[in-house]
Order: structure tokens, then sequence, then C-alpha cells
């Protein structure tokens, strides 16, 4: 009986550990550097007069479905991506609601995403409560400002609606993340910080 017993709390004590083990793996996957991230570089020697901090920096990769979590906050120190999180892009980037972004526009009007570097800069209270506006950096984005693109939350960004449909709602070319994640968004990625979107 004793003998058993012991056989038994070894083997229960050895499957916990191996369990406890591929959970710890599980929850740290390795990551390769972001794709976008030397382009990320070069934009910060490009703008490096206007953006002050440039330890981390937000980027965008929208060539992947809007229901991948494609916003990532990365310490550009050592390339390590810190967060990912579901962001929008544009009603007039993807008029089929596909979740796939087709074109960038920088027009007022055209309700797409624009691409490029991006300056955050204050916080402000608006419609979508709690948001950050941008200043665009190049001519392919140096109408965001005018056009109110900006960083805020809202109820049609979120994980289950990612997982159950595919994609996420779209915005009128805002960086729209989910409720949920605008705070983690913003304080992260508070004034004078680059944001790069790229496909």
């Amino acid at each position: 009986m004793n003998f058993n017993r012991r056989h038994f709390l070894g083997a229960l004590a050895t499957g916990a550990a191996s369990l406890a083990s591929s959970i710890s793996f599980a929850a740290t996957p390795s990551r390769q550097m972001p794709r976008g991230l030397a382009e990320a570089k070069a934009a910060l020697d490009a703008h490096g007069a206007r953006v002050r901090h440039r330890d981390i920096v937000g980027l965008v990769d929208f060539s992947a479905p809007s229901g991948d979590p494609r916003f990532s906050l990365v310490d550009i120190g050592n390339g390590r991506v810190i967060a990912d999180f579901h962001v929008a892009h544009g009603r007039g980037s993807d008029p089929g609601n596909t979740g796939m972004l087709q074109r960038f526009s920088n027009r007022p009007g055209s309700n797409a995403s624009c691409q490029g570097s991006f300056l955050t800069g204050e916080t402000y209270y608006g419609t979508h409560g709690r948001s950050r506006r941008i200043h665009g950096l190049d001519p392919e984005n140096s109408m965001a400002y005018p056009r109110a693109i900006v960083i805020h939350g809202a109820s049609y960004v979120s994980a289950d609606m990612a997982r159950h449909t595919g994609r996420v709602g779209r915005s009128l070319g805002c960086f729209t993340v989910s409720q949920r994640d605008i705070g983690p968004v913003l304080s992260q990625l508070p004034p004078g910080r680059l944001l790069f979107a790229y496909r």
C-alpha cells in the first residue's frame, strides 16, 4: 500500500511539473522581431528632431487582417514586442468590409486609413472618451491632424468580435482599438512617440 502510494504521489508530482512547464512555455512564446521594425527605426532617424521619446514605438501592420492583433507596442532597444492589440482600419480602405485593407488615402472625406510616420500628441476627451491626437510626419499622411485621425477606443473593436467573425469593425480612418485596450495603449504610447503604419 505504501509502495503504491509513493509511486502514485511521485507520478502525480512529475505530471504536475510537466504540466506547469507546458503552461509556462505556452505563456511565453518566442517572438521574432516584428516586420516593419527596420522601417520604424529609419523613421525615427528621419524625424528625430520631432520624436522626443525613442524607447517605445507603435507598429501597425495593415497587411494583416483586422481579425489579427496587428497593433504592436515595441521596445525599440531590443525589438521585443511588449503587447499586441486589435485595431480597425478605415471604411474607405475596405469598402467591401472584408477585414483586409485594400488601399490608403490621405484625402479628406475618404474615410480611409493612411500610412507612414505619426507623432503621438495630446490626450483629449471626445465622442469616444479618452483619446490621443496624432500628427502625420510624411507626405502620405500630412492631412491626419486636419482629418481628425486619432487613437481612440470603440465597441466595434474587440477580441470576441475578431474571434467570432474573423474581423473587427471599421473606423473613419482612425486607429481604433477596443475600449478595454485604450487605457494601456495610451499609457504606453504617450505624447512625443512614434506610431508607424505600413503594409
